[in-house]
């Protein structure tokens, strides 16, 4: 039987046992890590590439919401039509309306769109003036042409007739 004092010993003696090959780990390491950021980037041009087939530029549309609003109406749920077809809807919590409210910008819908004339829809239903429930819709005509198109619905007060407006603004690229 060996004590710890004895294996002690034979590891002092037996140098080369103990000495580990720095030259061996340190390169398979950096080999590991640059394997790791190829394979990063890689996955980030794939993401690029997919958005890009996906939705290419000269058919993209995209549609975002802002509500400039809190006196004369309060967004419970948004459903946005383009050419008489729903293509988004979304429900409101309390917190996401705050957000829009201070200001935030929510993307609702990004798809393609042959060139030419559309209609897009969108239908609000919340809580309006004197708390009642409130439903109103906002439509718009686009001319689409090969370049991207971007359009923002805002929902604003008005305080000449205390109601909520809404209204189209097309973004300039």
């Amino acid at each position: 039987m060996a004590f710890a004092a004895d294996l002690e010993v034979e590891d002092a003696l037996n140098p080369v046992a103990n000495e580990v090959d720095n030259t061996a780990i340190t390169p398979l390491s950096e080999e590991v890590e640059d394997l790791k950021k190829a394979a990063l980037e890689l996955n980030r041009d794939l993401l690029i590439l997919e958005e890009e087939l996906l939705f290419p530029a000269n058919t993209q549309v995209m549609v975002f919401l802002s509500v400039d609003t809190g006196t004369f109406f309060r967004l419970d749920a948004v459903k946005l039509s383009l050419d008489d077809k729903l293509v988004a809807s979304h429900l409101y919590t309390p917190r996401q309306n705050d957000a829009l409210v201070r200001g935030g910008i929510q993307r609702l819908y990004v798809g393609n769109l042959k060139t030419g004339e559309h209609q897009i829809t969108a239908v609000f239903t919340g809580i309006g003036p004197d708390s009642r429930e409130y439903k109103r819709a906002a439509t718009v005509l686009i001319d689409k042409t090969d370049e991207p198109k971007m359009l923002e619905i805002r929902v604003q007060d008005s305080t000449e007739n205390m109601q909520p407006e809404f209204d189209f603004k097309e973004w300039e690229l």
